[in-house]
């Protein structure tokens, strides 16, 4: 069996799990309306966001490689998801509703995709040279 189907067929699986769990939930709309803002902040802010910063390295002359869009992409995705607990008014009533250091995880975040996105490109491009030396031998 193709495994795009069977890929397929998991997240449809995966779908439906997670409707149900929200629909067990006491107020399922206050889920979906939460559900339905990440999805505009992401089409009106975080897609857009990606699409200007592609453009912008576009006219000055730099090629933006897959792996790299990939990187802004996951980037805004963590960056939409950290918002709510970073934006979050002053202090909460109960310390351990929030207990986390946010900011700081989110940094760290962004810098391991950084990192990940460099070390890829930077031995793939390791590999390129090594095989276009073997192949002049």
């Amino acid at each position: 069996m193709n495994l795009r189907y069977v890929l397929g067929g998991f997240g449809l699986v995966c779908a439906a799990w997670g409707g149900w769990l929200l629909l067990q939930q006491p107020e399922p709309w206050r889920i979906a309306v939460w559900l339905g803002g990440a999805v505009v902040v992401h089409d009106g802010f975080v897609a857009p966001l990606v699409v200007a910063i592609a453009a912008l390295v576009a006219v000055a002359g730099l090629r933006l490689h897959g792996v790299m869009r990939g990187a802004l992409i996951v980037a805004g995705s963590l960056t939409a998801i950290a918002l709510p607990p970073l934006l979050r008014p002053g202090g909460v009533a109960n310390p351990t509703v929030l207990p986390l250091d946010y900011l700081r995880n989110w940094l760290l975040a962004l810098a391991a995709v950084a990192l990940f996105t460099l070390a890829y490109v930077g031995v793939r491009t390791v590999a390129r040279r090594v095989g276009r030396e073997s192949r002049r031998a």
